[in-house]
């Protein structure tokens, strides 16, 4: 087994602060008015949910760790999508500056899958 080098855990570092950020911003436009959202609830459950899935040590999903990866990527991106679907690309500032995390966040993620196959 290889050690991890610096530059993976940086990457990983930063996967996890933007999943969690992204997630945080979601739960909290899902509470701005009375009655909450529920699609800004559930996606940030599922950013955590896939973010668990991805880095704790459950033996049941060690195998299918590149497969969480890419799902998340995907997950990323179609939450990008649909915002633009759904609001035309007009939105609040906070809107915005996660769009900008949520690409940072897929850029990330292939950046750890290339190291992921480097390794062989």
């Amino acid at each position: 087994m290889t050690s991890i080098r610096p530059a993976e855990i940086a990457v990983r570092v930063a996967i996890i602060i933007l999943t969690a950020a992204t997630a945080i911003i979601h739960f909290r436009q899902a509470f701005l008015f009375l009655i909450p959202d529920i699609l800004f609830v559930l996606n940030g459950l599922g950013y955590l949910g896939l973010l668990a899935a991805l880095y704790l040590p459950i033996p049941q999903l060690s195998g299918y760790k590149n497969i969480i990866r890419f799902v998340l990527i995907g997950y990323t991106a179609l939450t990008i999508i649909l915002w633009f679907v759904i609001t035309g690309g007009f939105g609040t500032s906070i809107a915005y500056i996660d769009k900008v995390i949520e690409a940072v966040l897929i850029v990330m993620l292939a950046i750890e899958a290339r190291f992921e196959r480097s390794r062989g």
